[in-house]
């Protein structure tokens, strides 16, 4: 299943300029799922980080994967519409390569375990076929 922005917005509160995915395949419901996102030269943190030599922060990296993550297991549980996905942990996380302007990303989720309401994921992000960073990952489920 293909969802766009719309799609994914009806999934997770994240908006703009704090929504770092533009489109998600949901590839098994709940368990595995790839988005994409363009960080455009435009984007507001490229002035700071660094300026004349703009790379996309690590935590942005990371939140791009916890937010496809969060959008994979939403699709799952779309029925329950008072929920809030909320970040718990971060750990193994490598950067290994810069991610510029204008370059297409793809942030790969697989579900690791869950305890309860909490969930753990893999991330991978991809230029092209290369990896360029990785981590583990937690969140937990909250229903009103």
């Amino acid at each position: 299943m293909r969802l766009d922005i719309e799609d994914i917005k009806k999934l997770i509160p994240h908006r703009d300029p704090f929504l770092f995915v533009d489109s998600c395949e949901i590839i098994k419901p709940g368990e595995h799922g790839k988005s994409n996102k363009i960080f455009s030269e435009k984007e507001y943190f490229f002035k700071g980080h660094f300026p004349g030599n703009p790379i996309v922060p690590g935590v942005i990296i990371v939140e791009a994967m916890a937010q496809t993550a969060g959008i994979v297991v939403s699709y799952k549980l779309k029925d329950f519409n008072e929920k809030s996905v909320l970040f718990m942990s971060v750990n193994k996380a490598k950067f290994r390569k810069p991610i510029l302007p204008n370059e297409q990303i793809i942030f790969e989720v697989k579900f690791l375990n869950s305890v309860k309401d909490v969930y753990k994921f893999e991330g991978i992000c991809y230029k092209g076929d290369t990896k360029v960073s990785e981590a583990e990952f937690s969140a937990m489920i909250t229903y009103k």
